[in-house]
């Protein structure tokens, strides 16, 4: 067991560093590359082939059985990863960090599949802190151990890193997983689904993605997309009521767990991505931090993440209940993006530290809950689609809340940028080079924009919150999930 934990944990590793080690290297990218335009491709065409392929990777894992399907994720981001490293101009990278998402797009679904499928969901909360602290490091160590290669080494040793990784992760799934079902009868692909899933998510990703960056929200190109999005996913829905091996079985939302589940990490990933996004900016206004000192600020979160995490685990093992786990969560949550708000014209230290390790200590009480009440909730055949579905929903959820909260900040920066005489801002440097006058007029217009956002977070958390008071609460088994579904399917 400790064998199968150590290979799936490391596959996760690899795809959660992933997300935080290539920001640090953009600016040194963009400047070899002489390409500033695409730039935000690198970022952006992983997401997009991820949140793409998550589903599609559930499904198959259903039919097929996950421990080939985990080898051939680590395979393709392994790959990846050399073409990337290798990558001769900003189209390679582009192209090679798109499939690079396409295996990313597995580790983290399969991966928590084959632990549903492996540990009975009462004891299954045990696991969890493994999992809260693998986020950890990745999101604290990835940012930094980026920031050391770009400095002392090369940019391209982001990518060079993975592969000793992925070589280990590899032989450990390989041979951890042999025990896991492996099926062989004849199954029809949802082939038509899969395509009208790309096309509705890629275009809704691409809508979040270019809105307000490269086209205006208003422009044809957004409007359009938005339409595709809106057509393709309608399309989808009316397809799998009629699709013999469904992509995503439509039955599952009348699954009370399911829906309440969905939309908690729906809400739970807009607040937490969105507020993870610009509160370094927001630290460097405030507090006068550093770019490279903000990232590390954002360090009580991720150890209040790892804590919430681990304790809501070991009392869902203990006691078999969960449902007012991601009530206390969320309603923690939300007081503590309000005492930001509050708080946002006077900013403390010791503030900061308590509020900040708040809500990650109440949005990591959601992770655990989320996952492993669906994965109780519904039948064996149905579990890496169920899995991969709240993937899906933390994806997208993350997505827009970026999207809205980046939107707002975004207006702000403009007419601060104006009153500098259309200069760029660089954060806390350039607050501090400003005249007295004009510097306390852009902090206070910085404050009313952060107090704005950070009221946002709190009511995407009261929506979560919402979702989780109408969720069901199932008996947790104490069996691993091979059998029949559970009451209340």
């Amino acid at each position: 067991m400790l064998t199968i934990i150590a290979g799936v944990l490391l596959a996760v590793f690899l795809a959660s560093l992933d997300q935080t080690i290539v920001a640090t290297a953009l600016p040194t990218i963009a400047a070899e590359f002489q390409d500033v335009d695409h730039l935000s491709w690198i970022m952006s065409g992983y997401l997009l082939a991820a949140t793409i392929s998550t589903p599609i990777y559930g499904k198959l894992g259903d039919l097929y059985g996950r421990r080939t399907l985990l080898t051939t994720a680590i395979a393709f981001f392994v790959v990846a990863s050399v073409l990337s490293a290798l990558a001769g101009s900003m189209g390679h990278l582009v192209a090679a960090r798109a499939i690079q998402g396409v295996g990313a797009g597995g580790l983290m679904t399969l991966a928590q599949a084959i632990i549903g499928e492996t540990v009975a969901p009462r004891e299954r909360g045990r696991y969890q802190g493994y999992f809260a602290a693998v986020f950890a490091a990745s999101s604290v160590g990835g940012p930094i151990v980026g920031g050391i290669f770009v400095d002392y080494l090369s940019w391209r040793w982001i990518f060079w890193i993975n592969v000793p990784l992925g070589l280990a992760a590899l032989a450990l799934c390989h041979f951890a997983l042999r025990r896991l079902p492996v099926h062989r009868h004849r199954a029809r692909i949802d082939y038509a689904g899969a395509l009208l899933l790309t096309l509705g998510v890629g275009a809704l990703m691409l809508v979040l993605a270019w809105g307000g960056n490269l086209f205006a929200w208003a422009s044809p190109e957004i409007f359009g997309l938005a339409a595709l999005s809106l057509a393709a996913l309608a399309v989808f829905a009316w397809w799998e009521r009629r699709a013999p091996e469904p992509l995503l079985p439509l039955h599952l939302f009348a699954n009370p767990v399911f829906r309440s589940a969905g939309g908690i990490i729906f809400f739970a990933a807009m607040a937490m991505m969105g507020s993870v996004a610009f509160l370094p900016l927001y630290l460097q206004l405030a507090a006068g931090a550093t770019a490279s000192s903000a990232g590390l600020l954002l360090i009580p979160m991720t150890l209040g993440i790892v804590g919430g995490s681990t304790l809501s685990g070991r009392v869902m093992m203990r006691t078999g209940r969960y449902k007012f786990l991601p009530i206390v969560g969320m309603a923690l949550a939300a007081l503590g993006y309000g005492a930001f708000a509050f708080t946002a014209a006077a900013y403390s230290e010791t503030l900061h530290v308590g509020v900040m390790a708040a809500i990650g200590a109440g949005i990591g009480m959601v992770f655990p809950v989320v996952t492993i009440s669906v994965q109780n909730a519904v039948p064996a055949r149905n579990l890496g689609v169920a899995t991969s579905a709240n993937g899906l929903a933390r994806m997208l959820g993350g997505a827009i809340g970026v999207a809205i909260l980046g939107a707002v900040l975004a207006g702000s920066l403009e007419v601060m940028m104006q009153k500098l005489g259309g200069a760029r801002f660089g954060g806390a440097a350039t607050l501090a080079a400003l005249p007295p006058a004009q510097r306390s007029q852009l902090l206070a217009m910085a404050e009313s924009t952060y107090a704005a956002m950070f009221y946002a977070c709190a009511a995407m958390t009261l929506l979560a919150l919402v979702a989780a008071l109408l969720m069901k609460e199932l008996p947790l088994r104490t069996t691993a999930h091979r059998g029949a579904a559970p009451g209340g399917e």
